[in-house]
């Protein structure tokens, strides 16, 4: 069965910030649901680009050379492969992430926030 699934009551099941959740998958894409606040750590994808669309509050996603991009609800943005970055919410934001279904959370950077690709699957 084909169903409808409406992102703000999805945002409900997701609790933990940087803590990103697997809803749906679109050929070898993920389409992933985190709550952020603070940051979590400059990393880079070698292998994949990664899409950041905000639902609600205001992200700034940091590049190297004192770049950054500012995102407010509804914006969406390509971190293209390989490209230094470090998303930061001063406030609570909610993002979809749509990454390839190999992208690991932090590139090759682990920290205490890094989520493995099962654990956002559960």
């Amino acid at each position: 069965m084909i169903r409808a699934i409406n992102f703000l009551q999805a945002f409900q099941a997701v609790a933990d910030h940087w803590s990103p959740k697997v809803i749906g998958q679109v050929n070898d894409q993920f389409v992933k649901l985190a709550k952020v606040k603070g940051q979590i750590a400059w990393h880079k994808h070698d292998d994949e680009d990664e899409m950041f669309h905000v639902v609600k509050g205001r992200l700034v996603i940091q590049f190297e050379g004192d770049v950054e991009t500012v995102l407010n609800e509804g914006d969406f943005c390509v971190v293209p492969r390989g490209t230094m970055h470090n998303p930061v919410a001063d406030e609570e934001c909610w993002i979809v992430l749509i990454e390839t279904v190999t992208t690991r959370h932090t590139g090759d950077v682990v920290t205490s926030r890094t989520k493995s690709i099962e654990s956002q699957l559960r």
